[in-house]
Formats: C-alpha cells, sequence, structure tokens
C-alpha cells in the first residue's frame, strides 16, 4: 500500500470519527449548556463538564487511529468484519447521545449504553485479532463507557 494511500485512509477514519463526534455534539452540547443536565441528579463522581470535551476527542482520535490500523494491515475486505462492528458501536455511540441528551431518556439510554459496550468489546476483540496495538487503542474507550455507563445507571436510577 502506497504512503498517500495509508495518509488518505487515517484522514478518512479521522474525519469519520470526528463526524460521529460532531454529530453527538449536536444533541449534547444544548442539553449541557442549558437547565435540563443542570438540574439532573449527577453522583459525586462525575466529572466537571469540560472534562468531557478533552477525553471524548482523545478516544475518538486513539478510535480512529485503531480502525486505521487494522484497515492497513488487511484491507476493507480482508477486515470487513471488525470493520464493520466498528462502524456499529460508532453508530451506537452517536445513538446514546441522541437517546440520553436529545431525546432526554436516561433510563433508554442506560439500557442502549449496554448494548454500545458490548459493541465495543466486540470490536476491542476483533481488532486485537488483527493487530494487537489496535486493541490496546479501544481499551482506553471501553474504560471510558464502562465509566460512563455507571454515570447514566446512577443519573436513570435517580428519576
Amino acid at each position: 500500500m502506497r504512503a498517500s494511500t495509508q495518509v488518505i485512509g487515517l484522514i478518512v477514519f479521522l474525519l469519520i470519527c470526528y463526524a460521529a463526534a460532531g454529530i453527538g455534539a449536536i444533541f449534547t452540547t444544548p442539553a449541557v449548556q442549558g437547565n435540563w443536565y443542570a438540574e439532573l441528579y449527577r453522583p459525586p463522581w462525575t466529572p466537571p463538564n469540560w472534562v468531557f470535551g478533552p477525553v471524548w476527542t482523545l478516544l475518538y482520535t486513539m478510535m480512529a487511529i485503531a480502525a486505521w490500523l487494522v484497515w492497513r494491515k488487511r484491507g476493507v475486505r480482508g477486515a470487513s468484519i471488525p470493520l464493520l462492528l466498528f462502524g456499529v458501536q460508532l453508530a451506537l455511540n452517536v445513538l446514546w447521545s441522541v437517546i440520553f441528551f436529545g431525546l432526554r431518556l436516561p433510563v433508554l439510554a442506560a439500557g442502549e449504553i449496554v448494548l454500545l459496550w458490548l459493541a465495543i468489546l466486540a470490536t476491542l476483540i476483533a481488532f486485537w485479532r488483527v493487530t494487537p496495538i489496535a486493541g490496546w487503542l479501544m481499551l482506553p474507550y471501553l474504560l471510558w463507557v464502562t465509566y460512563a455507563s455507571t454515570l447514566n445507571f446512577a443519573i436513570a436510577a435517580a428519576l
């Protein structure tokens, strides 16, 4: 694979991940800046709002690099299942923002985040089998969503 093709591939994966982040932000930002989220019960271990942007930026970057490494190693056809799982988890990631912040349904979002967590785990395992570094790059994302799940469950339980 030519170096220029590899660079273009990395840019494409970054754009896909940042597009997902942007779509999620369309639903998240108004809810966080408004009264709805501020008035929700949030457990004491909830980080300040300013933490989420940098953390998610780093996680989306790591996810993009992981997907790129898998694509680079096997191509689209050779990595069709891992890349399909990646797309599924990315769609579920966006859907969680729509449900929790857009529709303001934390209880439904708590159910959806379980599906997201399972999809991330499946993606991590599939990526690991192609190239372990890609699996390692997905691990912080899985850990963060595990943490986010506890926050979501605590908020949902308080309603």
